[in-house]
């Protein structure tokens, strides 16, 4: 499974042009998402070996003094305990959530797919970190191109998926494809953009068919 996961994005056949319509992006809950994400949620939403997993992840690919932006955040973030970060932030849906995240130095809240905007100058970060919620993300071309903007040259998104969701909130066209399929349309979100170096994926799951998998699609902004 390993090589099948971390073959999808070499040499993936995308089509010339944006392929997805507006319909795949929908929601089977259109309803305001601050009314769903009102509720603090203080857990984990994948399992403890697949945390583990990505903050030894983490470690391995962060360095000390890195500035971070932490998209669709909440009240951990999965960062090793002994990174030293430099300006950490989060950008969530929920205050209280936030508010409990120890190793942010500051958050904004705001509903991405109300205003995907985010609210920082060009070129503020050196990672931005993105935690099993791509699928939530009901404008991702936008969003895509926010990440470029806010990333330094040669700066990195690291996009980390499982197999869990919040099925009336993941939209469609996620909620009709599989593990692999997943892998190329994140992929294929940074190849549109333009302004990213292709995307790779690692898999990362730490006991395959036993805990939830762990994939990583990242991508460098091209350094122009």
């Amino acid at each position: 499974m390993k090589e099948l996961v971390e073959g999808v994005l070499v040499n993936p056949k995308f089509p010339p042009e944006w392929p997805f319509s507006p319909a795949d992006f929908e929601r089977q809950d259109e309803s305001n998402d601050a009314i769903f994400y009102d509720q603090p949620r203080l857990v984990f939403h994948i399992d403890d070996f697949a945390v583990d997993a990505l903050t030894k992840y983490y470690a391995e690919n962060m360095k000390d003094g890195d500035d971070v932006l932490d998209i669709c955040s909440s009240w951990v973030s999965h960062y090793p305990k002994e990174w030293k970060g430099g300006n950490v932030v989060g950008l969530g849906m929920n205050d209280y959530e936030l508010s409990e995240n120890k190793q942010l130095s500051s958050y904004v809240v705001r509903d991405l797919n109300e205003e995907p905007k985010f609210p920082f100058e060009d070129e503020s970060f050196d990672k931005v970190t993105c935690v099993v919620s791509v699928d939530y993300l009901n404008q991702p071309k936008e969003i895509f191109d926010e990440i470029a903007r806010v990333l330094r040259p040669g700066g990195e998104c690291i996009i980390s998926m499982s197999n869990r969701c919040f099925p009336t909130k993941a939209f469609k066209i996620w909620l009709q494809t599989n593990d692999l399929e997943h892998i190329f349309i994140v992929g294929s979100f940074f190849h549109y953009s333009g302004k990213f170096e292709p995307a790779t994926c690692e898999d990362v799951s730490p006991n395959p068919g036993r805990s939830d998998p762990l994939f990583i699609v990242k991508a460098a902004k091209k350094s122009e």
